[in-house]
């Protein structure tokens, strides 16, 4: 699979791009909201040593994108693209998580659907890998057509530590 896991994306609310070293202060403000952490099973990110090291992951990744509101340039959450290892044919979209001043609008299906229609070019299944306990995750992935799934393509799928469900939107959807 050919696929830039770290594109700019932009519509008329947000541009996506990615993440750089220096992003670090300003997705921090966002970070720091213990809220935003609350029903994650890692409810300690919003502490600025626990986030230093999911920011470190993510510009190691590779992968990891930084979400900014395109009215007000500033930086509102961050998300990443991620390979699912058992098929060629999709990509996850995790890590994400959006200031509460955005949350209840359209600014995360706006993210969503930027993702998607990205991930569709080159994949026909978008999988997001989702805590039992994240209900308003989970919520949102269902909003926008998700279902959960244990195989892709005749394939069980692994989750890692931290994960239960596995819902996916397939490109026809």
């Amino acid at each position: 699979m050919v696929f830039n896991l770290q594109p700019t994306l932009e519509n008329d609310l947000l541009i996506i791009r990615p993440l750089k070293a220096d992003d670090f202060d300003n997705l921090y403000k966002v970070a720091s909201d213990p809220l935003i952490w609350e029903q994650h099973p890692a409810h300690d990110r919003y502490q600025i040593d626990i986030f230093r090291t999911l920011f470190s992951d993510g510009l190691a990744s590779g992968s990891a994108l930084v979400i900014i509101d395109k009215k007000s340039t500033a930086i509102i959450g961050s998300t990443r693209f991620n390979p699912v290892k058992e098929s060629e044919n999709a990509i996850e979209i995790g890590w994400s998580y959006l200031a509460r001043a955005y949350w209840g609008g359209n600014y995360n299906k706006s993210q969503k659907h930027l993702l998607m229609d990205y991930a569709f070019q080159h994949v026909d299944n978008v999988c997001f890998y989702i805590h039992k306990d994240n209900v308003r995750s989970q919520k949102a992935v269902e909003k926008l057509g998700g279902t959960r799934i244990t195989h892709l393509n005749n394939q069980l799928l692994s989750t890692r530590t931290g994960v239960d469900f596995i819902y996916k939107i397939a490109k026809n959807k």
